[in-house]
């Protein structure tokens, strides 16, 4: 299944380089606000905040319609700082579903507290196409219902770069109905298929170098986190995960960027619901599979990309590309995990350079996957 989002910013952005030429003296507060990205005057020290449309259509939500921000500082203004970022995107669909989601990596005066975390509140509809790796190529079922993710991580510098604290994870699928396909009549509700809420509590362990999260172009990143959800603490299930995600940047030259990412997410203990298995693809790693195509208990996953940031193109230093290839698989257990069954993407994508004086790009990509191509658009790299 294909699915796109389309942001109407290029096109304010081309409407608005067209209009920047234009002689006047006193523009207008679009063009004004537009003016900020396409000639960024602000000093590198100075918050910076970027509002803009976007529209998407996808066949189990119609025509979608949302806006999206972000807004980027640093602590006290002090560009030795490392670069914070909040992220926000709200939806509304013509078949009546509705989305609210926030990131956000923070970091305080002297990098001695990072705070990092994602909160997802929607009536979306889930495609579920069963579990384990040889899930059939069209989806079992949709689910429709509201569903809730709280992820936190509050993190103490306890050494040069290295950060310790504790992690919560609260996800609730809620309002569910299970609409299986015509094709289904057969299919089993799967384990929390009614829904489910379960708060996970754990620790992470964090080596975090990096400067700026939206580009990194020197550093390294890895995290390794534990997670207890119990019914002792009002969990519907009982269950442990460990995550583990490393990332690796090289700067080639003084352009271009040479990114590594391995992923790891396993079910130690217990029985996890149908959400909260491991769940492969999205916008991020394994681009161009829809998120939880596959899902099981455990995942492994791994990606490069090259970055060419910007384009050695002469007329402009704004435009940049950049060329992908992952693979991946969910397994059972570890008895299951065979070479053969790593499943291939790989893609390129457009970059524009929206802050200058803070290297952050947006991104366009196109994934492609043995079973079609995806699109993505993002501000700030995939990883």
């Amino acid at each position: 299944m294909i699915r796109t989002r389309l942001s109407l910013i290029f096109s304010c952005l081309f409407w608005g380089f067209v209009s920047a030429q234009e002689s006047d003296s006193q523009p207008g507060f679009i063009k004004r606000y537009l003016n900020q990205f396409l000639y960024d005057s602000t000093s590198a020290s100075e918050p910076q905040l970027l509002i803009y449309p976007t529209l998407a259509f996808a066949p189990e939500t119609s025509w979608e319609i949302g806006f999206s921000s972000l807004y980027v500082y640093y602590a006290n203004r002090d560009t030795t700082n490392r670069l914070s970022e909040i992220s926000g995107f709200t939806f509304y669909t013509l078949e009546n579903q509705y989305g609210l989601w926030f990131d956000h990596a923070l970091y305080s005066d002297e990098d001695k507290w990072f705070v990092l975390g994602r909160l997802r509140y929607q009536s979306f509809p889930l495609l579920f196409y069963g579990i384990g790796k040889n899930a059939p190529s069209e989806y079992l079922a949709r689910v429709d219902g509201n569903y809730l993710l709280f992820r936190e991580r509050v993190l103490r510098e306890i050494g040069p770069n290295l950060y310790l604290g504790a992690e919560l994870d609260l996800q609730s699928l809620h309002n569910t109905q299970f609409n299986r396909a015509a094709d289904a009549q057969d299919l089993r509700l799967p384990r929390g298929g009614e829904g489910s809420t379960n708060l996970g509590l754990g620790l992470g362990l964090v080596y975090d170098n990096r400067h700026n999260v939206l580009n990194v172009r020197d550093g390294l990143f890895s995290e390794l986190a534990f997670l207890r959800y119990d019914e002792a603490w009002a969990s519907d299930f009982s269950f442990s995960s460990i995550i583990s995600d490393t990332r690796y940047f090289f700067p080639v030259n003084k352009r271009d960027v040479l990114a590594l990412q391995t992923f790891g997410q396993f079910t130690t203990s217990g029985k996890a619901p149908f959400n909260q298995l491991a769940l492969m693809g999205g916008e991020s790693i394994m681009r161009g599979y829809y998120l939880g195509r596959y899902r099981d208990r455990n995942l492994l996953a791994a990606q490069i990309e090259y970055r060419f940031l910007p384009l050695p193109l002469g007329f402009t230093d704004r435009l940049g590309a950049a060329v992908f290839a992952a693979t991946g698989q969910v397994f059972n257990d570890f008895q299951q995990l065979q070479l053969h069954d790593f499943l291939p993407t790989g893609g390129l994508g457009l970059r524009y350079l929206m802050f200058p004086n803070k290297d952050i790009y947006t991104r366009l990509d196109v994934a492609f996957t043995l079973e079609g191509p995806g699109f993505y658009f993002f501000i700030g790299e995939s990883f």
